[in-house]
């Protein structure tokens, strides 16, 4: 069976620059495995995550989703295929709840009781009640509901492929690890292929079957927590000192 996503010697430079941003990057990720991409700020991270879901177009390498390669179809047919949840969430402001998780069914041309259904289920899959939370607006909910609804959004259209950027960052320590615990139940139940960018190592320690430390654009690590936690590089001996 081929890995959900195949990325291949991946490459990004700088427009007139020539400075790579992601140099050589490489990795699989199969169904319901989570690859937890760690490193500094400035290390390639979010841009690899821009890279697989072509909001940047890589300067050589290859990604492939189910075997398909990304480039192969529209970016917005591709999109859809994957989906994405960020910091800063990006809920649309103006429309509810149910309109924000609801949106990509809509998008598809989903029977609406097709995707009222969907909608409910989600939502009590992230833990939200869908006749407390289904009819309020972005601005009447924290932060940490929000996240939860960014996710939902997510899985709307039930991608084989989720990426996810510091989704957790902005909270406050004591919802950070609640959204952690949620999620890591999540993971088992949802069998997604999924790529998880921290800075966090005891965030990627947790939620990761697998770490990937990116330095000045270069994977220089792959494998699981244990070897993670095992390995001699320096760079990754920094991470779990601040552990």
């Amino acid at each position: 069976m081929n890995p959900v996503l195949q990325v291949q010697d991946l490459r990004y430079e700088l427009l007139g620059d020539g400075r790579a941003l992601v140099d050589g990057v490489s990795f699989t990720v199969g169904v319901g495995e989570t690859l937890v991409l760690l490193g500094r700020s400035g290390s390639g991270k979010t841009t690899t995550l821009k890279l697989v879901n072509r909001l940047l177009v890589p300067t050589n390498g290859a990604v492939l989703i189910a075997g398909e390669p990304a480039d192969a179809v529209a970016a917005t047919q591709l999109r859809r295929r994957i989906g994405y949840v960020i910091q800063e969430v990006g809920l649309f402001p103006h429309f509810t709840v149910a309109a924000n998780v609801g949106l990509l069914p809509r998008l598809e041309q989903w029977p609406e009781d097709r995707i009222e259904r969907r909608v409910r289920e989600l939502l009590v899959l992230v833990g939200l009640d869908p006749d407390t939370f289904g009819a309020r607006f972005p601005h009447q909910l924290s932060g940490g509901q929000r996240q939860r609804v960014g996710v939902a959004r997510a899985l709307a259209v039930d991608p084989p492929l989720l990426l996810l950027d510091e989704p957790f960052g902005a909270l406050d320590p004591i919802t950070r690890l609640e959204l952690q615990r949620e999620f890591r139940g999540l993971q088992g139940r949802l069998g997604k292929a999924m790529v998880f960018v921290t800075h966090d190592v005891r965030e990627g320690l947790l939620l990761g079957t697998r770490l990937g430390l990116l330095d000045a654009g270069r994977l220089i690590f792959l494998g699981t927590p244990d070897e993670f936690r095992a390995s001699a590089l320096p760079e990754v001996r920094q991470f779990m000192e601040a552990a």
